[in-house]
């Protein structure tokens, strides 16, 4: 009697133990478990290449700072930090020495006039 017991709860186990795997990946293999498994790894897979990305690109930067350091530092640029002085004023005084400019000119801005 105890062996017919053990080996039908043995049995019973089994397949209980059986039904649950069979359960569990039929789950998995759903539409929608298979749409956010791959939207999780792609998710993943999109984070690992920003991060590499982000990586290159201050690589990137960090060696074109270096390498225009050395090219200044070359050609003499870096050697005056001091600017020329802006020249903005030029225009203004080539435009009023202009014959043609009169100073007390209006303008009409009517986009209809020519029409």
């Amino acid at each position: 009697m105890f062996r017919r017991t053990f080996w039908f709860t043995t049995g019973v186990a089994a397949g209980v133990w059986a039904t649950t795997k069979v359960n569990r990946k039929l789950r998995q293999l759903t539409p929608e478990s298979l749409a956010a498994s791959a939207a999780n790894k792609a998710l993943e897979t999109g984070h690992r290449i920003k991060d590499r990305a982000v990586g290159f690109a201050l690589d990137v930067r960090e060696n074109m700072a270096r390498r225009e350091e050395e090219l200044g530092d070359a050609l003499g640029i870096n050697a005056d930090p001091e600017l020329p002085a802006p020249r903005r004023f030029a225009v203004i005084e080539n435009q009023r020495s202009n014959p043609k400019y009169i100073e007390n000119t209006t303008y009409s801005y009517d986009r209809n006039e020519d029409h």
